[in-house]
């Protein structure tokens, strides 16, 4: 079984889509892939922030068992464990939303594997098969991660990018890494709050090829394609966040035609959600 965690609202939706959708077709194992999303609802922190919808992972569900019916999307709500971990903590309005650190309750859920988890942003798309990423040996190491872009110039060498995260459940169990991590995350207000979190709490991690994770480029070689704000220095220097599922940038901008039957399905199959979705209703 592979097991795979994404985090997220009901906007969440269509990353989740585009990102499961490259894992079932670059990947050609028969083994099962079973995929979490952990949720919530805090609404009362922003309007936005409510949990995906039921529906919207009964969809997710149908399409993977469309690649093997024994594959499986489960959602879990963790609202209520947020708010009695991380409610009113410092970080609470970190950079990104309060998603992000749902990933270090991984060791707080019933039901969660014993050995390997990977966590993956929404943003993540594979351009090969995930087993050479899934079937690295991480025996005595509590994760492994790839190299932040920006982050290992401007913070450290091997300052990790927490988009990719191979967790070793039975390895951080023993160290406690995310027991430290949500310890800094509510008494110390970092910049990158859950990744600078679960840096600092590592006892021992495995540093993988950029291949693994790469935030700015596409190489042939290229497993994970993490499409995460970046700098662009051209017409005048300036950041953008172009996701996936913003099909026309991903030709546009970044000319890449590579992801293009992911994309090509996933515009069918948002369509065909959307046209259930108002039947129903």
């Amino acid at each position: 079984m592979i097991n795979i965690l994404y985090c997220g609202n009901d906007k969440v939706f269509d990353g989740v889509l585009t990102s499961s959708l490259s894992v079932f077709k670059r990947t050609k194992t028969t083994e099962p892939i079973r995929i979490f999303i952990y949720t919530m609802d805090v609404s009362y922190l922003k309007p936005a922030y409510t949990k995906i919808e039921d529906e919207q992972v009964e969809f997710l569900d149908r399409i993977a068992k469309q690649y093997n019916p024994q594959n499986q999307v489960i959602s879990i709500d963790v609202t209520e464990l947020y708010k009695k971990e991380f409610g009113g903590c410092p970080n609470e309005s970190a950079y990104c939303s309060p998603y992000t650190l749902l990933r270090l309750f991984a060791d707080m859920i019933d039901g969660m594997p014993e050995d390997k988890l990977l966590y993956l942003d929404a943003d993540i798309m594979f351009n090969r098969d995930i087993t050479l990423l899934y079937n690295q040996n991480i025996e005595g190491y509590e994760y492994a991660a790839a190299r932040d872009h920006y982050g290992k110039f401007l913070k450290a060498p091997n300052y990790i990018n927490a988009g990719v995260l191979l967790f070793n459940m039975e390895e951080i169990r023993k160290t406690g890494l995310l027991v430290k991590a949500r310890k800094l995350i509510k008494t110390k207000k970092m910049l990158f709050a859950d990744q600078d979190a679960v840096y600092r709490s590592t006892t021992k991690k495995l540093m993988l090829p950029q291949k693994f994770n790469d935030q700015k480029f596409l190489h042939k070689s290229t497993v994970v394609r993490h499409f995460s704000k970046r700098l662009f220095w051209l017409p005048y220097p300036h950041t953008d966040n172009i996701k996936q599922w913003h099909v026309t940038k991903v030709h546009k901008i970044f000319g890449y035609d590579q992801f293009d039957d992911i994309l090509y399905e996933y515009i069918y199959l948002k369509k065909l959600y959307e046209s259930l979705k108002e039947n129903n209703n």
